[in-house]
């Protein structure tokens, strides 16, 4: 069957098609993105204010005809943190569910993590052991843990790209002191959380999802998109500690003309390197490889595990 996911992030809305059935990989069909930008929608009382619901609206119908084109049988509509946190989330999905009649389920952060963690369970299969996953959104920064497909510890932190960038980065390029004062925040919030899996010891595989992660292994040398999804392609923290301060020192227009990076996430990127930096520092982490897939895939795979056990 053809199944849709319409993801509605702080970045992008983004509906991904997908031929799938109980027991199959899911084969990607059709990408339709919109670069909506809702994390920086959002007024000063954190709301989501007249415009940026009339465009989520207008994004919403146009990936619903997008769907309807491509024959999809079920979309599956999700929204994350940008929604989540924002103070009339429940305004926004009413005025959404009444005027496109979709109606989108808010994940939590932890259920973010998890579903991104089956994602990455069933990609790289049980021979990979223990693994450990980061994942870096525009709004939060999602880790899991475990050896099975549910991990034993998941946890969602306020640090993504695009979050930190509109709350610490205001300069172009940056002032070196907000550089500083967002990596010692960066690396405070995540040490929080390191105790919670470091009791379950070291993982024997670690694993990393998001445009962020693949950009940033991208500069610093890995395969491109195109050579396929089945090259690996790793991104060692000593590659990543030597492009901080390079990024740090660029333009969000000089990012944009490194390799793999789009311009509408060049102004982010830094926050996130920041991020990923941090995170495979304070876990000991010496290489991350890159996942394909992630949370998309994992509604998805959720989805056909329910269909399958009917």
């Amino acid at each position: 069957m053809r199944l849709g996911v319409l993801d509605v992030g702080s970045n992008t809305v983004h509906l991904l098609v997908v031929d799938a059935h109980p027991g199959a990989r899911p084969l990607p069909a059709h990408s339709h993105k919109a670069d909506l930008r809702l994390a920086q929608l959002l007024d000063e009382s954190g709301a989501v204010g007249p415009d940026g619901v009339a465009k989520l609206i207008a994004v919403v119908h146009e990936a619903l005809q997008a769907a309807e084109d491509k024959g999809v049988v079920d979309v599956l509509p999700f929204a994350t943190s940008a929604v989540r946190e924002a103070s009339n989330a429940d305004e926004v999905l009413a005025r959404v569910q009444d005027e496109t009649g979709v109606e989108l389920q808010v994940l939590a952060g932890e259920e973010e993590a998890r579903l991104t963690f089956l994602a990455a369970r069933r990609w790289f299969g049980w021979s990979a052991g223990k693994l450990l996953v980061l994942d870096i959104g525009g709004g939060s920064l999602e880790i899991a843990y475990g050896i099975d497909e549910e991990p034993d510890a998941a946890v969602s932190l306020p640090l993504g790209a695009g979050r930190l960038t509109a709350a610490w980065l205001p300069g172009d390029p940056p002032d070196p002191d907000d550089v500083r004062a967002l990596r010692r925040h960066v690396r405070a919030e995540i040490a929080r959380t390191v105790g919670e899996f470091s009791r379950f010891g070291a993982p024997d595989h670690v694993v990393a999802t998001s445009k962020t992660f693949k950009q940033l292994a991208r500069i610093a040398g890995a395969a491109r998109s195109a050579e396929g999804l089945y090259v690996q392609r790793e991104l060692k923290r000593e590659s990543l500690e030597g492009w901080v301060p390079r990024l740090a020192g660029m333009t969000a227009a000089e990012r944009a003309e490194l390799p793999g990076v789009s311009e509408g996430r060049a102004g982010q990127l830094l926050a996130g390197a920041l991020v990923a930096e941090g995170a495979m520092d304070l876990f000991g982490v010496e290489t991350v490889e890159i996942c394909p897939w992630a949370l998309r895939e994992g509604v998805i795979l959720r989805r056909l595990d329910h269909m399958g056990s009917v």
